[in-house]
């Protein structure tokens, strides 16, 4: 599959999230976890769960928001905001002073955070129709960029980084959940289009995923890694959730 390609196909799966409900893992190697489930396996508090209910749709590796720590007056920018969760939990932090920007590619997810943000009464969030390789975003305006099992799904990383850093303001930071590699994957599994949406087949290797971080300009600390997952998800396969913290 080339770039359009995997992009169609994932906003295919993704509208159908959307619409219908399931997860990333959909495909049947998550088991039968629910999106709750799912959510506290990876650092989800029962409080955040219940914060927006009809955002959470399992899509996570990792909650960014543990480890961000916003503040009051920020604006925050999530890649590949979904239908709005991770969103939602920011805006609790930095209040009505701040900004919560969220930028994903799929219509029907856009559509769903939106009424979200109707539904539970958020003032201080906008969603925006976009592809992360190619941010909706005005250079040197965001304090804080969050990021939840995304950046994988996106085929040109080294695009998306570097936009990143475009739109950070200087010494702003970015926190980051994915997945990454552990070790090469055969052709076959990077074409395999379950997979691939779900989060696996578009990962990079670790020490490529860092190196590009390091090439747009960013300085970057892990913060954790999430080995257990590749047994949760992903029936053993070479790959954990990594979480580190970029800054400009």
């Amino acid at each position: 599959m080339d770039a359009n390609e995997k992009k169609d196909v994932i906003k295919e799966k993704y509208g159908k999230i959307a619409i219908l409900g399931g997860s990333c893992c959909s495909s049947g190697c998550c088991g039968d976890s629910s999106a709750a489930d799912l959510s506290k396996s990876i650092g989800y508090s029962e409080n955040d769960i219940n914060t927006v209910p009809d955002a959470n749709l399992g899509l996570g590796c990792g909650n960014p928001i543990a480890f961000a720590g916003l503040k009051p007056g920020n604006i925050v920018l999530d890649l590949g905001s979904g239908a709005g969760f991770d969103c939602f939990l920011a805006a609790k932090q930095v209040g009505n002073s701040g900004k919560i920007i969220g930028v994903d590619m799929t219509q029907a997810m856009i559509e769903k955070a939106q009424a979200n943000a109707l539904k539970y009464g958020y003032s201080n969030i906008e969603f925006r129709l976009g592809d992360i390789e190619a941010l909706p975003v005005e250079s040197n305006s965001v304090d804080v960029i969050i990021s939840n099992c995304v950046i994988n799904l996106a085929p040109d990383k080294e695009k998306v980084f570097k936009e990143a850093f475009r739109v950070l303001k200087p010494e702003g930071e970015m926190y980051i959940s994915d997945i990454v590699l552990l070790a090469e994957l055969s052709e076959d599994l990077k074409n395999d289009k379950d997979l691939l949406t779900s989060c696996l087949a578009g990962a990079l290797l670790k020490e490529e995923y860092l190196r590009l971080l390091n090439e747009a300009g960013f300085s970057v600390e892990i913060l954790n890694e999430d080995l257990d997952i590749s047994k949760r998800q992903y029936g053993g396969l070479p790959a954990e959730s990594l979480k580190l913290k970029a800054w400009k």
